[in-house]
Parts: structure tokens; sequence; C-alpha cells
């Protein structure tokens, strides 16, 4: 009796790797531009160099008013704290960099940086600008 040869497909199924990839490009997508962009201040200046923060941490603004940004969207400083930390599940490498306007209140400044280190934040800090005078 001769004996009788299947064929078997033993090819990758791509669809799986398709669909983690678009779910992570949706992902980076929305959370990208809360990361990087931010309102206009007046920042204080601070030695030779600036702290600027980088690619991997979050901008958090207070105005002169007082009001919280998280990018350019204003929102309770509870919302932003929430937001955050939301972000930070995505990507446990994230990092907080807050920006005070210098007729920002210090104590709103501060309030936000207490609030982050209570949410689990270890990594928060401050921007400055350059200070040219001598």
């Amino acid at each position: 009796m001769p004996r009788r040869t299947r064929n078997i497909d033993v090819g990758i199924s791509l669809t799986p790797m398709i669909d983690v990839m678009t779910t992570l490009l949706a992902v980076f997508m929305v959370t990208t531009p809360m990361m990087t962009a931010g309102i206009d201040l007046e920042l204080p200046a601070a030695g030779h160099s600036a702290m600027t923060g980088n690619d991997h941490a979050i901008q958090i603004s207070v105005d002169s008013e007082g009001r919280y940004y998280l990018a350019r969207d204003a929102m309770p400083l509870d919302d932003v704290v929430r937001r955050a930390a939301a972000m930070r599940t995505e990507n446990p490498a994230l990092t907080v960099m807050i920006s005070g306007d210098t007729h920002a209140d210090y104590g709103a400044v501060m309030r936000a940086m207490g609030r982050l280190k209570d949410a689990g934040f270890q990594k928060v800090g401050l921007r400055t600008q350059v200070d040219n005078r001598k």
C-alpha cells in the first residue's frame, strides 16, 4: 500500500503580531503628544545649565494663575496625577518634569510635586532656563 504524504503548512501566522503592533502604535500615538507638548511659561533662571527634561518625561506645567496643565490641557491636579499614573503603567521608565512659571505660586508647584511623589513617581524634576545674568 503506497504511503500518503500530507502537505503541512509550517508558516508563521503574522496576524497576532500585526494586532499587537497596531495596538502599541495607537497607544504611543495617544501618549506621545502629552509628554512633549506644553504651554508657554516664563521659566525661572537657575545656574549656567538648564534643566529641560528628556523625551521620556511627562511635562506638567503650572502657570502664573496656579492652573495645572498636562501637555496643553488645563485640568485639576487630581486629574493630572491620575493621567500621569495611567501613562506610567504603559511605560514604567517615565519621569515627570514640572514647569512652573516664574510668577507661579510656590505652593502650587510643590503641591504638584508632592502629589506625584505620593502617586509613586520617584523621579520628579523642575524645569528651568539658563541664567544669562552675571
